[in-house]
């Protein structure tokens, strides 16, 4: 049957008009994000990265976000270094962990820097936090959601309260600010990713460890140990686990898209600041449901570990790292 002419234009416009959407569709950008906790698992870190996918992928900007949980594309530590040279698009991630690179980024992990969640979302809008983003900023990098993570101890050996508990403990630290305050204890350090807790203590590398409220929940950790310090109200450890994304592929997209991001972004945050108090309540559970002893420093132990700190950790990174001194002081400024 012959077609007119007419009606072969109609077809081929369609065709083109077809083949058009499907190339835009076909074209659109794959952003990467990756971070170390277990996906799907309920850990707030991963569920926070899940947000960014699902806003970003419903606002339609030619943007699709695809989450690699549980290290799967970059050890914990090598994450930054990829975000650094575009090799990473998205991730989840403890800043200290940069500190090889940024020493200031230790600020950001210091033994009673931080009191309380909410004193960690004022410190967010402070002198301290924009000299911070401004190192991440020059640095190569872009910062789409604040989050900062209470933690505790947990030991297999006895319940850590006073710095005199530690002594003798085979500690993994999350920062090295945390290992100087606890060797000042006497504690022996091993260092490790908080993904790598689980076994070491399986195998007597371990014997204690201080890592967050979410990670203590995601790794299971609970089947090691035979007591917890859990945060309480002088949650000792506090550490900046922000979303992050890398500059060169930020700079890559169009305002459309950039604007698309930091909307979910914000949304990830609000989530975060109501989950990230009942972390504290969802760990407790957990342990005690496990049947591990918990048990929280009182002020006087918190008093004790800070004047070890003081003279370790604060007085370290006031000696070793180019304008320490001023940015603890302006976060310490920080009620």
């Amino acid at each position: 049957m012959k077609m007119s002419k007419k009606a072969l234009g109609l077809a081929l416009g369609s065709f083109v008009l077809t083949g058009g959407l499907f190339a835009e569709t076909a074209m659109a950008k794959s952003l990467k994000a990756s971070h170390q906790w277990p996906g799907g698992k309920g850990d707030v870190r991963d569920e926070m990265v899940q947000i960014i996918a699902r806003e970003v992928n419903a606002a339609n900007v030619g943007l699709d976000i695809k989450v690699y949980p549980g290290k799967a594309l970059f050890k914990p530590k090598e994450q930054w270094g990829a975000m650094v040279k575009g090799q990473l698009d998205i991730s989840a991630f403890p800043l200290a962990y940069a500190a090889g690179r940024h020493p200031e980024f230790n600020a950001t992990n210091m033994p009673g820097l931080v009191k309380n969640h909410d004193h960690a979302t004022r410190l967010n809008k402070s002198a301290f936090m924009d000299d911070i983003k401004k190192i991440i900023d020059d640095a190569g990098v872009v910062v789409l959601a604040d989050a900062w993570l209470a933690g505790g101890f947990a030991s297999k050996k006895q319940c850590i309260l006073g710095p005199d508990t530690m002594k003798g403990q085979v500690t993994r630290a999350a920062g090295k600010s945390f290992e100087q305050m606890l060797v000042g204890a006497g504690a022996s350090i091993a260092s490790m990713p908080s993904s790598e807790i689980y076994s070491a203590m399986q195998t007597g590398v371990l014997d204690a460890a201080n890592t967050s409220s979410g990670s203590f929940v995601s790794y299971r950790i609970y089947e090691q140990v035979k007591c917890l310090t859990a945060p309480g109200d002088n949650a000792l450890w506090f550490m900046y686990e922000p979303l992050l994304m890398s500059k060169k592929s930020w700079n890559k997209l169009n305002k459309e898209q950039q604007d698309a991001l930091m909307a979910a972004g914000k949304k990830s945050e609000d989530f975060f600041i109501d989950a990230a108090k009942g972390l504290d309540t969802k760990l407790v559970e957990a342990y005690e449901g496990a049947g591990v002893e918990v048990v929280t420093m009182s002020n006087e132990d918190a008093a004790a570990w800070l004047e070890i700190a003081k003279g370790t950790s604060y007085k370290a990174f006031a000696e070793k790292v180019d304008g320490g001194e001023e940015l603890i002081n302006k976060a310490l400024a920080v009620e």
